[in-house]
C-alpha cells in the first residue's frame, strides 16, 4: 500500500461529505515535500462578460468529490506514484489586477522552487500570465498546450494591458514561451479582424480551429504535437470554454461549435510523456452551472491532468 496521501473513498465518507479539498486530498500549508499540488486561484476581475470565476475553485473541489484514484482508461494510478496535496487558494486582491498578479507570481514562484508541479483551479484566464512569469522563472522559456475557444492576444481590453483577453500576447513580449512549440486547440466564433488569430500565427504558434477537427480524433494532433515539443518543459492552459457550451455552458463567454469531452479528454491524455510542468483550467463560472455539470467536467480534466505528470505510469 502506498504511503503517499490518497483522496479519501466513498466508503470512508459519504462522497457528500468530509473536506472540501480537490479530491478530498489532504489540505498542505506549504509545497515542501510535494510532487503536485492542486491550487485555486479564485480572481476573475478580468473577465469582460459574465463574471463568476471567482467561484470556479470551490464547486471544482466541491464536483471532484466524485472522483475516485485509479484511471480505468489510462490504467494510471497518480496517488501511488506522487504525493499530491490541495494548497488552496491564493489570496487574491479582488479589487485589484495588478496587485493580484504579484500575489499569484509569488505564490507560484515558492511552489516551484519546491519543487512542486502546480495544477490550478481558476479563476479567469488572466492568471495564466502571472503564472506563466513564475514557469519562465524557474525553466526559461516553456511550451504550451492551450484550449480555447478565443487566443487572448488582444493588445488591450478597454484600455488595459492586462485581462483575459491579453495573456497570451503579454507573455510573447516577455519571452515567456517557446512560440514554435506553442498550440491553440478549439479556437473558433466570431472576432473584430483576422487578426485575432493570425497574430499567434506570425510569433510561430500553430493554430487549430475548431471547424478544422470537428468529428475528428484528436489522437493524430497529439501526436504532432508530442513530436514538436519533444522534450522542453510544457504548460496546459485549458480554458473550458474551448469544448462546446453544449457540454460545459458554466462559462462567461460561449461560443457555439466547440470541441467534444471526448476530444478534450483525448487533448489531455495526449500530454503523456512530455515534460509537463504544470497545468490550469480556468473560466467555469458557477452561477450559470446550475447542474454542476461544468465544474465536474473541470474536475475531471485537472484529474487527467495529474494523470499526465512527469512520473506516472500507465497501463
Amino acid at each position: 500500500m502506498s504511503t503517499k496521501n490518497q483522496p479519501l473513498g466513498g466508503n470512508q465518507m459519504p462522497r457528500f461529505g468530509g473536506p472540501g479539498t480537490m479530491m478530498r486530498l489532504p489540505a498542505a500549508e506549504s509545497p515542501v515535500g510535494l510532487d503536485a499540488a492542486f491550487i485555486g486561484v479564485p480572481l476573475d476581475i478580468g473577465t469582460s462578460n459574465r463574471a463568476g470565476a471567482r467561484f470556479g475553485p470551490r464547486q471544482i473541489r466541491a464536483e471532484s468529490a466524485l472522483l475516485r484514484p485509479y484511471n480505468m482508461a489510462t490504467g494510471a494510478a497518480p496517488f501511488d506514484a506522487l504525493q499530491v496535496a490541495d494548497l488552496g487558494d491564493v489570496a487574491i486582491n479582488t479589487y485589484s489586477i495588478a496587485k493580484s498578479m504579484a500575489i499569484i507570481s509569488a505564490f507560484y514562484d515558492e511552489v516551484l522552487a519546491a519543487g512542486c508541479r502546480p495544477l490550478t483551479l481558476g479563476g479567469d484566464h488572466t492568471i495564466a500570465l502571472p503564472i506563466l512569469r513564475s514557469l519562465a522563472w524557474a525553466h526559461g522559456p516553456v511550451a504550451l498546450v492551450h484550449v480555447d475557444a478565443h487566443a487572448d492576444v488582444n493588445d488591450e481590453m478597454f484600455g488595459e494591458p492586462v485581462a483575459h483577453g491579453t495573456p497570451f500576447r503579454r507573455a510573447v513580449e516577455e519571452g515567456l514561451l517557446a512560440c514554435d512549440k506553442v498550440f491553440q486547440i478549439g479556437l473558433r466564433g466570431t472576432g473584430y479582424a483576422a487578426d485575432d488569430f493570425d497574430w499567434p500565427r506570425r510569433q510561430g504558434f500553430t493554430i487549430v480551429p475548431a471547424h478544422e477537427v470537428w468529428y475528428q480524433s484528436l489522437a493524430p494532433l497529439m501526436a504532432r504535437v508530442r513530436e514538436r515539443i519533444g522534450s522542453a518543459p510544457v504548460y496546459i492552459s485549458f480554458d473550458i470554454d474551448g469544448l462546446d457550451p453544449a457540454f460545459a455552458g458554466g462559462t462567461g463567454t460561449p461560443e457555439v461549435g466547440g470541441l467534444s469531452v471526448p476530444q478534450g479528454l483525448e487533448i489531455v491524455r495526449g500530454c503523456r510523456g512530455l515534460n509537463v510542468v504544470g497545468g490550469d483550467l480556468v473560466e467555469v463560472a458557477p452561477p450559470y452551472d446550475p447542474s454542476g455539470n461544468t465544474a465536474l467536467l473541470a474536475a475531471n480534466l485537472l484529474y487527467e491532468m495529474l494523470c499526465v505528470l512527469p512520473g506516472v505510469t500507465q497501463r
